[in-house]
Formats: structure tokens, C-alpha cells, sequence
């Protein structure tokens, strides 16, 4: 990937300027540098652009047959966001290198939002001390040789239960030698929660397009139970009244992250960009003739050759370099 991304600054994409009603979308919020625990928050940030360069994994896959690789995500997805959370933990001297939050920690929660909290534990238990909560994080992984070639991740939480301070991480991840090594993760993308819930809601209602007879509504929670990190699970999740193609809470399906998922989807995986990988593959997975076969490969050395500043010769390099470590 690109120094850019590398180098700590969160790519993310404009937004449209407005829906398909003339409703323009909602816009990001500043957060005010004297809230409680802004400088913290601001290092968090920093430090899971960083992630990177510090993440580490006991897990190593090795024996996979080239086609099998598109079920990871769900064999190992669980397993790699843990591991984000405890290579969050081992960078304190990022986050608090003057040592003012020793007694904190990235704590994981299943099956409610945020999925990872950063707060402490109450004495001589495991429990988390909800009165102490800093902020949340909604962590998911995404596998980069994933067939829709975009994360899958939901975000159906209503914007009111969100805290100000939230965020969403998406880390992607590959194996360092493709069918084999490591797992290794990719600069995240990272928004606030809050904002991206809303963007959510009004892309739904307002760009995105459906039959005429389809619903745009929305129905959202409320109560004063709708607050960020309720006691109990509480409901909290905005349900649309239609959804025929199952598509509410798609984030990557929304537009607001189309520019970090090209960007990510060039990260070069032995060499090759993640996303010849992808097609390459996929030309294989559904037992396809050899003239499917072909064909795709023609139609792959033509998609290389159009990109900018690539020559035919370096697109037949490339699918030769492809076949090769294909064995």
C-alpha cells in the first residue's frame, strides 16, 4: 500500500454532495479538543494506522488447496479481531506513554456495539466497569481476498447509541504467502460511528435506489434505554420496514468508504496487487472450463494493461508471475 496510507493519515471518501431527493447527506461533526479524554483519543486513532507494523499472530496456514482460501474469513475472522484487540493492548506506549490510564485496557464484548471497549475491569473480577468507559471501538476484520471484493461488515446500530468519541475500524488482512504464512493486517479504515450510522440511514433513504413500491423508511428505537453502552443488550439497531435484498447496514455498499476500498485493494499480496489476485482466482473457483478459463484470463490481462502506466508486456509478466506461484 501507499506511504500515504502507511503513514498514519485515514484515506476515506467524499461523500455525494447530495441524495437522488435533493436531502444533502449529514455531515461530519468536530469533536471539541476539551471533551474528556480527546488527547487519548487522538493517540488511539494514530496508533491503529500504526497497527501494521505491530501486529502479531501464533496462527500459521499452511495446506490449502489455492481455492479454499475464500472461506477464511469466517475460519479465522474471530480469531484476527482478538488478536487486533491484543496487539492494541501491547502498544500502550503509543496510546499512554505518560502512564495515565495503567489501570485501562481494550476489552473485547461479544454480540452487542461497540464489540471492543476501552475502559477497566471492576476489582478482582473479569467484569467490565461500565461506569468507567472511555470510548468504544466496533472492530471488524476483512479478509482482502474476500469474493465481493468489499467488506462484509454490518453497522445496524441507531446513531443515538452511539457515543460522540465511537469508532468503526475495519482491519483488512492476507496471508503473507497468499495460500500460506501469517496473517498480516492492512492500515485500517477508520470513521466515527456516529457519523457513519447517520450516512447510513440517509444514503438508504435518500440515494439509494429501489423500486418505486419499495420503502425508504426507517424504524429507530427509542426510550431512554437508546444511549451508548446500555447495562443490559438492549435494542438499539435502526430496522428498515422493506429490505428485500438484504442490504441495510452494508457499510461498503454506502459509498463513504469506495475510496479506501480501492486504495487497499492494491495492496500487493507476493508482489501482485490484491485485487489481480482476486480475479485470478476467482477464474478457478466454480470449476469452470478451460475455455472459461481462457477467456477470463484474456479479459484479466486486458483489465492489467488498461490501468494507468501498465504496458501489455508487464500484464503478461504479471499472469505469468500469477500461474507460476499458482504452481
Amino acid at each position: 500500500m501507499s506511504s500515504k496510507n502507511r503513514g498514519g493519515k485515514e484515506p476515506r471518501a467524499e461523500p455525494p454532495t447530495e441524495g437522488k431527493s435533493g436531502v444533502p447527506p449529514p455531515g461530519r461533526r468536530n469533536i471539541d479538543p476539551s471533551v474528556p479524554h480527546y488527547g487519548l483519543w487522538v493517540k488511539v486513532k494514530e496508533a491503529l494506522m500504526e497497527l501494521p507494523s505491530y501486529f502479531e499472530t501464533e496462527t500459521f496456514i499452511a495446506g490449502l488447496q489455492a481455492t479454499d482460501i475464500f472461506n477464511l474469513n469466517s475460519v479465522l475472522g474471530a480469531a484476527i479481531e482478538s488478536q487486533v484487540v491484543q496487539t492494541l493492548n501491547r502498544m500502550r506506549t503509543v496510546w499512554d506513554a505518560d502512564d495515565k490510564y495503567t489501570l485501562y485496557s481494550f476489552i473485547r464484548q461479544s454480540q452487542t456495539f461497540p464489540d471492543v471497549l476501552f475502559a477497566k475491569r471492576k476489582p478482582n473480577t473479569n467484569q467490565i466497569d461500565r461506569e468507567s468507559i472511555v470510548f468504544g471501538i466496533e472492530l471488524k476484520g476483512w479478509y482482502l481476498l474476500a469474493k465481493e471484493r468489499e467488506p462484509s461488515f454490518r453497522l445496524e446500530v441507531t446513531p443515538a447509541a452511539c457515543a460522540d468519541l465511537d469508532l468503526i475500524a475495519i482491519v483488512p488482512w492476507f496471508l503473507a504467502n497468499l495460500i500460506s504464512g501469517r496473517p498480516k493486517a492492512v492500515a485500517p479504515y477508520i470513521e466515527s460511528a456516529k457519523y457513519a450510522a447517520e450516512y447510513r440511514n440517509w444514503h438508504w433513504q435518500h440515494k439509494m435506489k429501489k423500486k418505486p413500491d419499495i420503502s425508504s423508511d426507517i424504524n429507530s428505537p427509542s426510550g431512554a434505554g437508546v444511549r451508548p453502552y446500555p447495562p443490559d443488550k438492549g435494542k438499539s439497531s435502526d430496522k428498515p420496514v422493506a429490505d428485500p435484498g438484504g442490504n441495510f447496514g452494508r457499510l461498503a455498499r454506502t459509498e463513504i468508504m469506495d475510496d479506501y476500498t480501492t486504495q487497499v485493494m492494491s495492496e500487493p499480496i507476493a508482489g501482485i496487487e490484491a485485487d489481480h489476485w482476486l480475479s485470478f482466482l476467482k477464474l478457478f473457483d466454480q470449476k469452470a472450463s478451460p475455455q472459461k478459463i481462457q477467456a477470463g484470463l484474456s479479459n484479466l490481462r486486458r483489465k492489467i494493461t488498461n490501468k494507468a502506466e501498465q504496458s501489455s508486456d508487464l500484464a503478461e509478466e504479471i499472469l505469468t508471475v500469477l500461474e507460476r506461484h499458482m504452481g
